[in-house]
């Protein structure tokens, strides 16, 4: 004869177990589905992604953009931006600055190339080969090479500017800056301060003599300035042969100093007061200018971030995801 007391325990004792067997198949079922409608939507998107990028590939194919609104093959004059930090890497690094000068020397209908000027220097290396890849264009070209400053032109920017034939500035713009630098820091007696040791190792004594938390001795400190001072001779020579008889030097002409542009035309820095249009209609007498400068087109744009935004989607998919507990 069964226990009526036994037999209402055992339900309630099996109970909680049932419970939560099907709380973990349920949780796991849920999850399983939700897995399943984020990779639909995630194949979705990069199907929706690569089809606007294939468009906008296609579309940069039929309008070849940014060159002004004349037509090239007309006469006009050519534009080339020299805009920024002069470095490799940036939009006035050597390799777009050239390819744009190549591009603006080869158009039958550019009669002159100026270049727009507003950089506050960077690169000797990068300056260099724009500066020889500029004299070299224009005696295979035979076209004259104008550059006119906006706010500024000094360091690695005037190093480009001098191998135009006329430097035209703003009365207010800044010019110069002939000289050439190596910074850093030195932590060393900080350091002693806090009880805090350097540990460094290197192979050739020299090695880590530019580290900021290493003392500089005085070899390492005049081998250094040997350096800058044969760059800096590089660069004033750089400058006598582009600017000639017209430069008139001084003691501080080379020293690093700047002057504005109205000082620039008084000691031979410059030829002249006058922005883009003016040189355009009273020097090159070709009032139509067409810009050559290489930007980012529509595409590139879209190529250099659609790796970022697929990979901020998919954390942000991932943080929305529930861990099963």
């Amino acid at each position: 004869m069964s226990d009526p007391y036994l037999s209402d325990a055992n339900p309630d004792l099996s109970e909680p177990k049932v419970t939560w067997e099907r709380d973990a198949l349920e949780r796991l079922a849920f999850a399983t589905l939700a897995e399943q409608r984020a990779t639909r939507r995630w194949r979705i998107f990069f199907r929706f992604a690569w089809l606007l990028l294939a468009v906008a590939l296609f579309w940069t194919g039929l309008h070849k953009g940014g060159m002004g609104g004349a037509n090239p093959s007309q006469p006009h004059t050519a534009v080339v931006e020299i805009k920024g930090e002069i470095a490799d890497g940036a939009d006035a690094s050597a390799e777009w600055i050239v390819t744009a000068l190549r591009t603006a020397f080869e158009d039958e209908g550019s009669q002159a190339v100026v270049l727009l000027v507003n950089s506050p220097g960077g690169s000797p290396v990068q300056a260099g080969i724009i500066n020889d890849e500029i004299r070299r264009l224009k005696k295979k070209h035979n076209k004259p090479v104008y550059a006119v400053v906006e706010e500024s032109c000094a360091s690695a920017a005037y190093y480009i500017a001098v191998a135009a034939d006329e430097i035209y500035v703003d009365k207010a713009s800044i010019v110069g800056s002939i000289g050439v630098l190596m910074d850093g820091f030195g932590f060393t007696g900080l350091m002693d301060k806090l009880g805090v040791e350097r540990r460094l190792m290197t192979a050739g004594e020299n090695k880590g003599f530019l580290d900021p938390f290493s003392p500089q001795t005085k070899p390492q400190r005049a081998h250094a300035q040997t350096l800058l001072d044969q760059i800096h001779q590089q660069f004033i020579q750089v400058v006598r042969e582009g600017r000639g008889k017209r430069l008139k030097e001084t003691p501080e002409l080379f020293s690093g100093l700047f002057w504005s542009g109205q000082q620039a035309v008084d000691l031979g820095l410059a030829d002249g007061l006058g922005n883009l249009d003016f040189v355009a209609r009273e020097i090159v007498k070709a009032e139509d200018i067409i810009d050559y400068t290489r930007h980012d087109n529509v595409a590139e744009r879209l190529a250099k971030r659609f790796g970022a935004a697929i990979g901020e989607g998919a954390v942000h998919a991932l943080q929305r995801q529930q861990p099963l507990r």
